[in-house]
């Protein structure tokens, strides 16, 4: 085929290729200058067919049809792209409008209770323990001065996943996190300063107030000449902490298995509601670590001293952020939970 054909063809190409289809009208009117019946630059080339030399005529074909299918699959492209956009236009979006950020997760306040905690324990001292949610009778009662007919063991309904007669002794949904005390004094030698975290898990009735698992923090200190004074100091700079410079604290007298002397801990919340405008809350369990605890881990008694807390975490969560109901702290309610 002749070299003037070829550059024909190659320029005719470019047309078609550069030609812009960004409407309706324009794809009509791109059709109709290469395609149509009278005026079409293609449909003229393929008239020409019979007029080329015999030789050339196979070739001179192939490229018409080559340029005739180029036109055909850009006017198929964009007429798909129009209505597309078309369909997007009709669905009510408005393309000109910025962007939405998408959704953002946050803390929950659970979490963010015990990172507080954390944090305040951390900046004296105390590091972090943890241990196993599924303990055995010994770690969870008797080394902490449970004994087997001990009433002390109906204060807290266990799940039981082996009985206590069974074979390996009873084993159990932990129902505190003080067994973690145990295995931190098993395994190292005094002095402990140590907090431990945990999920823990009771068979109570579920209501406003309590749930069948929660959140505790142990705490456990044992060194030389350790005395209740020190406890009391410890868990009055942690109030001040978490509630404000201004907490009204009280210390009464208490009993736990594992701790002798023992006291319940409560701070003054204000109610405006309440006659005498406020009222006492619970917050946390403490004492000094009763002997009988250190004998059972070949802690010496008369040489070591210590103190040990618990705290409920759902309940300083509530009382932070004035939640009546410790049910909605497990729901995953975005309502709520988009609050912090």
């Amino acid at each position: 085929m002749s070299t003037n054909l070829l550059v024909q063809f190659e320029e005719l190409g470019r047309e078609i290729d550069s030609e812009p289809l960004d409407s309706h009208d324009a794809v009509d009117q791109f059709r109709i200058r290469f395609l149509s019946r009278k005026q079409g630059q293609i449909t003229q080339l393929l008239k020409q067919i019979p007029a080329v030399a015999q030789e050339q005529r196979k070739e001179f074909g192939k490229q018409v049809n080559r340029l005739k299918q180029r036109v055909e699959d850009r006017i198929t492209i964009a007429r798909s792209a129009l209505q597309a956009t078309t369909k997007t236009l009709d669905s009510g979006i408005d393309l000109s409008l910025p962007g939405r950020r998408p959704l953002q997760g946050s803390i929950h306040p659970l979490t963010q209770t015990l990172e507080d905690i954390k944090r305040v324990f951390a900046s004296y001292g105390f590091s972090v323990a943890e241990g196993p949610e599924i303990e055995d009778d010994w770690h969870n009662f008797t080394a902490l001065n449970f004994p087997p007919d001990h009433p002390a063991r109906d204060m807290q309904d266990t799940f039981f996943l082996e009985p206590p007669e069974s074979e390996r002794g009873g084993i159990l949904l932990r129902t505190h996190t003080s067994p973690v005390q145990i295995r931190t004094m098993e395994s190292q030698q005094p002095p402990y300063r140590v907090i431990v975290p945990g999920r823990v898990y009771r068979n109570e009735a579920i209501s406003y107030k309590s749930y069948c698992l929660f959140h505790q923090v142990e705490g456990l200190c044992v060194d030389e000449h350790i005395t209740l004074g020190d406890l009391k100091q410890m868990l009055y700079v942690f109030s001040r902490a978490m509630f404000g410079q201004n907490v009204k604290m009280r210390f009464r007298p208490s009993f736990f298995p594992f701790t002798e002397p023992s006291a319940e801990v409560d701070i003054w919340w204000p109610d405006a509601k309440l006659p005498r405008g406020g009222r006492w809350l619970e917050i946390l369990g403490c004492g000094m670590v009763d002997p009988n605890v250190f004998a059972s881990v070949d802690v010496d008694p008369e040489k070591y001293t210590g103190y040990a807390f618990g705290m409920g975490i759902e309940r300083i969560a509530m009382l932070r952020h004035d939640i009546s109901d410790i049910r909605i702290l497990y729901e995953n309610d975005t309502r709520f939970l988009e609050q912090f």
